[in-house]
């Protein structure tokens, strides 16, 4: 669904449950306690005077709604809104700030930030199958400038890119591009079988490669320092593309990110990126929403709640 779609048939409250309905329970609904299918429908008035669209289950008598349990429970938002944001988001290529989402939707800045990160709360793309075939693996930098050489990279935070050709993408915050940081990423990652691994001439690669249990034959290495980028079919020009587009998301959507909460651009871009191609991205993100459960705001501002590692 695009934009226009949303607005023509999500225009209204009814309708958006009713779609969340379809997209959470797409074989009907189902208690959330005992899983029934034995359920009964009830239509009943709230403290502010509005009917709420409740469901009872027959055996264990819970009452939940469509939204129980989920990032849209007790939200003073509509959920036209809700939508809107979720469909701004993904049919953004380099990203949408939450500046520029407040005035789509017309709501203070605290708001969209918060709407947004819950989005991409969904996007984190648990338990993926490893990346085989021809993977390219390679790290960049991110975070303020610093004035000259020496200590340059106190300011900067490590991104591991690691992008199966043809394939998906993943992309990690990291606390060094060191050798033990390397192969937990790859190891994690990559599976042995694969054909394939190429990376550029970093020392911490080769030691990386024994440690993740991939033999050094197929580790192939392109030399930067020597101004050579292509070797027959060697190269980093796939993931070195998708850090670009990251990037100039990052100078022109969002202009400057806290590095604290970096992992979740990371995990957005990718999972948007690896979705591209999805004839139904809007509503596989609306599913996903369903099932990832709360973000209260405080867990959303603790400090370092998503940061995976503490800086020296």
């Amino acid at each position: 669904m695009n934009l226009l779609d949303i607005y023509k048939e999500l225009n209204t409250e009814a309708k958006c449950l009713a779609f969340l309905e379809t997209m959470r329970w797409p074989e009907g609904v189902k208690c959330l306690s005992c899983n029934s299918a034995r359920v009964s429908h009830i239509t009943s008035t709230g403290k502010t005077g509005k009917s709420r669209h409740l469901y009872q289950c027959n055996d264990c008598r819970f009452q939940f709604t469509a939204t129980t349990g989920t990032v849209y429970h007790d939200t003073h938002l509509p959920l036209s809104k809700w939508f809107l944001a979720i469909a701004l988001i993904t049919e953004s290529k380099k990203g949408i700030s939450a500046n520029q989402l407040a005035r789509a939707l017309g709501v203070q800045y605290r708001t969209a930030w918060y709407l947004a990160h819950r989005i991409r709360k969904a996007m984190v793309e648990a338990n993926q199958p490893k990346l085989k075939g021809i993977v390219e693996v390679d790290e960049t930098y991110l975070g303020g400038k610093h004035r000259g050489h020496r200590g340059k990279m106190k300011s900067k935070d490590v991104v591991i890119g690691i992008r199966q050709r043809g394939g998906d993408l993943r992309f990690f915050q990291a606390e060094n591009a060191g050798q033990d940081e390397l192969a937990k990423h790859i190891k994690e990652n990559v599976s042995p079988d694969l054909d394939m691994i190429v990376t550029d001439e970093w020392q911490g690669y080769p030691g990386a490669m024994i440690s993740a249990g991939i033999h050094g034959s197929k580790h192939e290495t392109i030399k930067h320092k020597e101004k050579i980028y292509v070797r027959g079919n060697v190269h980093t020009n796939t993931v070195e593309s998708a850090f670009s587009l990251f990037k100039r998301g990052l100078t022109g959507s969002f202009h400057k990110i806290s590095l604290k909460h970096l992992q979740r651009y990371l995990n957005e871009f990718s999972f948007r990126f690896n979705n591209r191609k999805s004839p139904d991205l809007f509503g596989m993100t609306v599913r996903r929403m369903a099932l990832v459960g709360a973000m209260p705001y405080s867990q959303l501002i603790e400090e370092n709640a998503f940061t995976p590692f503490v800086r020296r």
